[in-house]
């Protein structure tokens, strides 16, 4: 059976260099490139400590992924960079794998536009983490029941983007899954901001600190009583089950899935 050949976008950082290693991990899979605007010219194999890995990091254009020609770019960058890395991917007749988050609903339109135009597949997930899956699947299933709801989510202090792009997620979730809407109330905020970001009527509290890498929680209140669904990412690991579910059946797949939710809804 041929290997997937997989190129890693941002693989100098944190969450690159973690899906490297498990990239190596796989037997069905192979490691063929390596890029990031950080680390040029340095071999990833002594970055991970792999020796007999001959990988240089390079810059991402579309000259240096044709030269490699992967099957499979797995991105986790910045919001600034990850639109275009995706369009040079596409352009190139790669298939992406995105975690970066930022992704605007604009994005994806434009994302999705050239998907379809390119032939191919692309897999783009707020969380790659499985537990942060059920987390959301389950607040959707309790949006039903609790019509008031808020988001906290705290992530380390170098994530740029806030609100999370789980968060966001989780919220568009909560409100396709309400029967009503929460009631109005007066508020009165001595504070611009008090009361957290909104997105879909459900307020969002963005949290970065030292320390921490991906948490969530949602709670629900009623009366008499509240309902909290926490996930917690204490490790980089916890993601890339995912990101390895993704990267093995995105050539299988066609058009842009966005939510790992809806891949784990196709396998099964």
């Amino acid at each position: 059976m041929e290997k997937i050949s997989v190129a890693v976008s941002g693989a100098y950082g944190r969450m690159g260099r973690e899906v490297c290693r498990a990239v190596l991990e796989e037997d069905s899979l192979e490691l063929t490139g390596a890029f990031d605007l950080h680390g040029l010219g340095k071999n990833i194999g002594e970055v991970l400590g792999r020796q007999g890995l001959e990988i240089t990091i390079k810059e991402l254009t579309k000259e240096s992924l044709e030269e490699i020609k992967p099957m499979v770019l797995v991105d986790f960058t910045t919001p600034m960079a990850v639109i275009h890395n995706i369009e040079t991917a596409l352009q190139c007749g790669v298939r992406p794998v995105v975690g970066t988050t930022g992704i605007t609903h604009i994005d994806l339109s434009h994302i999705t536009h050239w998907v379809e135009k390119s032939g191919l597949s692309a897999v783009i997930a707020p969380n790659f983490a499985l537990g942060a899956v059920l987390m959301m699947k389950f607040a959707t299933i309790a949006a039903r029941y609790f019509p008031q709801v808020e988001i906290i989510e705290l992530h380390h202090d170098k994530k740029i983007d806030a609100p999370s792009g789980t968060a966001l997620k989780t919220a568009e979730m909560i409100a396709s899954g309400r029967l009503e809407d929460p009631p109005e109330k007066d508020e009165l905020l001595k504070l611009p901001g008090a009361r957290g970001a909104l997105q879909d009527k459900i307020h969002i509290h963005s949290i970065r600190l030292n320390g921490l890498v991906a948490h969530q929680e949602v709670i629900f209140g009623g009366p008499g009583q509240t309902l909290t669904i926490r996930h917690d990412s204490f490790d980089r690991s916890s993601f890339m089950p995912g990101v390895i579910l993704a990267v093995k059946n995105v050539p299988k797949l066609k058009g842009l899935v966005y939510g790992l939710e809806n891949l784990i809804e196709f396998m099964t």
